[in-house]
């Protein structure tokens, strides 16, 4: 790390979580520890600010959008905060969309700030130039995440493969947000521009929106730190959920889950799923690296791949990660509060962007992606032939319409005409294709 130039802070931050790797029971989170939250603050409760107070206290709020990924589980090789969403319009065009509406209806500050990574840079903020207005005249677009070696598996040493050298490194999961923003100057630089709290969320969330009513909250209450969280699903059962360990809130991912422990998916028991929506305090965040370089302190998660993701017979290795979530542990004083689902539409895989490229979804001239439906539809569409973007792409090249479906089921090769209609719980078996304006 020192070799390749890391920051003192990264180096500090790496230390600790080999220090956490050598610990028994490393990343790992028994359910046998937990209990589950009880009710928490709910965002349907908070009054809505008078004008003045969510000017004021949006005019102090940085958006912070995650924007590192590349998007290679559904075959891309670029930005996924790249991809067509709706007709000519990107997730990055649709967040700035929003951004720039938000400030003209508070009239605030509201500045747009991005964590790429170095893949993502250059074609995310050529995008953004679309939007002359929505850059600030003092702080940047964007910082970079930072990177770490990966660690062979069994000697725990840093990986070697001299066939493509940058395969041996990895991002640290986006609980390195902290760090990042330390080291890049990010954060000293938004203090002095008097920007005191960040809203994170996923570029791909199409429902993560700025919202006053959550900055007055914690302005009002002195809240350092906050996630939005929504009442579990069956859908939600391989997401990070909530519960106290020793008193705490704690955030615990499926990665953390120890062989045989099959507590996880249990959504009646543990209520509270993270929707990776943060707001925090940035001048709490200062104080706490002042005290020590690394934090806030996370849980380790241990991530296990090969060195070249996309060859198995490749050596077998540890990324050492942690979630920015997990913050909500070590962070005094962190709370959490519902949010409704409309907050919460993640663009995971191609099932879930055909339920945003369909009607489910319109987007309004302000950005706003307003879902049109009671319930989201729930798709699953065959991976074989849907996984990857070309393929899905060749096969429904116009969104059939999906605002009155329950659920749809695609097995085999099927391919969709135009001006399809899907009403209810539908059922699709290939090979077939579906003809122009077919009502199912």
């Amino acid at each position: 790390m020192r070799s390749a130039g890391a920051h003192a802070q990264e180096v500090a931050a790496l230390r600790r979580r080999l220090e956490q790797l050598s610990e028994t029971g490393a990343g790992e989170l028994p359910g046998s520890e937990l209990e589950p939250l009880e009710d928490i603050s709910r965002l349907v409760d908070l009054p809505e600010p008078d004008a003045e107070t969510a000017r004021r206290v949006l005019d102090r709020t940085a958006v912070l959008k995650l924007n590192g990924g590349l998007g290679t589980s559904m075959g891309l090789s670029g930005p996924k905060s790249l991809l067509e969403i709706k007709p000519g319009k990107t997730f990055l065009d649709v967040i700035a969309m929003r951004v720039l509406d938000t400030r003209a209806a508070y009239g605030a500050r509201l500045p747009l700030i991005l964590m790429n990574s170095a893949g993502t840079r250059e074609p995310s903020l050529a995008l953004l130039k679309n939007y002359p207005t929505l850059a600030d005249p003092v702080i940047p677009a964007d910082f970079l995440q930072g990177r770490e070696p990966k660690i062979t598996a069994d000697g725990h040493v840093p990986v070697e493969w001299p066939a493509d050298p940058e395969l041996e490194w990895c991002p640290p999961g986006h609980g390195d947000i902290y760090i990042a923003l330390a080291v890049s100057g990010m954060l000293d630089l938004l203090l002095a521009e008097d920007i005191r709290w960040v809203f994170v969320s996923n570029a791909d969330n199409v429902g993560a929106v700025p919202d006053a009513r959550i900055a007055a909250w914690l302005a009002e209450n002195d809240i350092p730190f906050a996630m939005e969280t929504v009442l579990g699903t069956p859908a939600d059962r391989k997401g990070g959920h909530l519960a106290r360990r020793d008193g705490r809130i704690v955030l615990r991912e499926s990665a953390q889950v120890p062989a045989g422990d099959d507590s996880f998916g249990d959504v009646d028991k543990w209520r509270y799923f993270n929707t990776n929506n943060i707001w925090f305090d940035l001048e709490r965040l200062k104080e706490l690296q002042d005290a020590d370089p690394a934090a806030p302190e996370l849980p380790l998660i241990v991530n296990r791949k090969t060195v070249d993701p996309t060859d198995s017979a490749s050596t077998p290795v540890i990324q050492l990660e942690t979630a920015m979530g997990a913050a909500i542990a070590s962070v005094e004083g962190a709370q959490a509060i519902e949010i409704p689902r409309s907050r919460f539409a993640p663009v995971k895989t191609t099932d879930d962007l055909l339920v945003v490229r369909s009607d489910a979804y319109r987007l309004d001239d302000s950005g706003e992606m307003v879902p049109q439906f009671t319930a989201p539809p729930v798709v699953s569409l065959s991976k074989e032939h849907f996984k990857l973007l070309n393929d899905f792409d060749a096969r429904i090249p116009d969104a059939p319409s999906l605002r009155e479906c329950t659920s749809l089921d695609v097995e085999g090769d099927v391919t969709f005409g135009k001006n399809v209609v899907i009403r209810g719980a539908v059922k699709i078996v290939g090979p077939k294709t579906v003809p122009d304006g077919e009502v199912l």
